[in-house]
């Protein structure tokens, strides 16, 4: 069962896992927020291995009947609210979701697995955000980093780390976690930075940074971080974390810069063109300066590298975008919700 599959990364991996393992029963369990779309999904949704169900991770009973049903021996949960901007304003719902939703998922396995641990796993996937900030000296997060979440979002995220790992240490529930940096590339919902700013550039639209753009960002290619999730899930051990980073730093206002002019050159425009668009706005609360990934235990332990550079990952993703122009313009307009509509009688 792979929770929150309609979403950006959750997409990814469910395709991977559909393709990849004909053999496997895939459940893609997702409640359909605003930031779940099955459009990400087309091209496996009709694989005989490949099941969605609409639930909320938070519905205890239905997850603990589906688990029954489906006889799942394995979650990966990506299921959760992600946006820090919103977390800011809505810190009720990221608690409900990313806590007591992870809560929900954890003792439906408990209960349905019984004790029984051998051939199961419960992987988490979480966010380099509950490490807090580093400072500007080279130094990363690595897995003995001491958690220090300063946002909403992140504090969130690292109150279900800790259920993750009680469950483990108190029940002997075989769970697994991962912090990963930043996420970029197809199919990621337009209010983060990258599909945001791609298609601003698009429209000519205004690009508003933070601050002064020095905040920096380790960033990781979606398709990568998928890859790892294969890893971990299959070779991982239990009751261990792993850090999933792209050893790939970048300060905000130079990749705003990167994307302007790769987007302008892909458009046929003046390499950086559209530069003038970029306007500082006041900073966000609670912004950490730096996050920086070090993955090296993953790469020792299970042979796990980033295939990607940035600049290459950048112009595969802005390629995307371009070209997948109207699955762009659905998402930012709506649009993409009517579908639900008709199907679920709304969202």
């Amino acid at each position: 069962m792979i929770t929150g599959g309609a979403g950006f990364i959750g997409s990814h991996v469910v395709r991977l896992f559909v393709n990849k393992y004909p053999d496997y029963r895939i459940v893609n369990l997702d409640k359909l927020t605003y930031a779940g779309n099955l459009a990400n999904l087309r091209d496996v949704e009709d694989r005989p291995n490949y099941r969605f169900v609409r639930m909320d991770i938070c519905d205890f009973e239905g997850v603990l009947a589906l688990m029954k049903e489906e006889r799942i021996d394995g979650i990966i949960h990506l299921a959760a609210e992600s946006h820090v901007d919103r977390s800011i304003k809505d810190p009720f719902t990221f608690a409900q979701t990313n806590v007591m939703g992870t809560l929900s998922l954890l003792q439906a396995a408990r209960e349905v697995w019984n004790g029984e641990w051998k051939g199961k796993r419960f992987y988490h996937i979480s966010t380099d955000e509950v490490y807090g900030a580093l400072e500007m000296d080279g130094s990363l997060f690595t897995e003995e980093t001491r958690y220090q979440p300063h946002s909403p979002y992140s504090a969130a995220k690292a109150s279900s780390d800790h259920f993750v790992r009680a469950f483990h240490d108190t029940y002997g529930l075989p769970t697994i976690v991962t912090n990963c940096s930043n996420n970029y590339g197809p199919y990621q919902f337009p209010e983060k930075l990258i599909p945001l700013f791609i298609n601003n550039i698009r429209h000519r639209r205004s690009l508003p940074v933070y601050g002064k753009g020095e905040n920096v960002r380790d960033w990781l290619y979606v398709e990568d971080h998928a890859r790892a999730i294969d890893t971990i899930f299959h070779n991982g051990r239990t009751g261990e974390t792993y850090n999933i980073g792209g050893f790939n730093e970048w300060k905000n206002i130079d990749l705003v810069k990167l994307l302007v002019d790769t987007t302008d050159r892909l458009l046929g425009r003046a390499p950086g063109e559209d530069r003038d668009l970029i306007t500082f706005v006041t900073d966000r609360a609670g912004h950490d300066l730096r996050y920086a990934i070090d993955s090296t235990k993953l790469r020792d332990e299970l042979g796990w590298e980033p295939s990607l550079q940035f600049e290459e990952g950048i112009e595969k993703t802005v390629r995307w975008y371009l070209d997948n122009q109207d699955w762009l313009d659905n998402v930012t307009s709506g649009d993409y919700m009517k579908y639900y509509e008709q199907m679920y009688g709304g969202r």
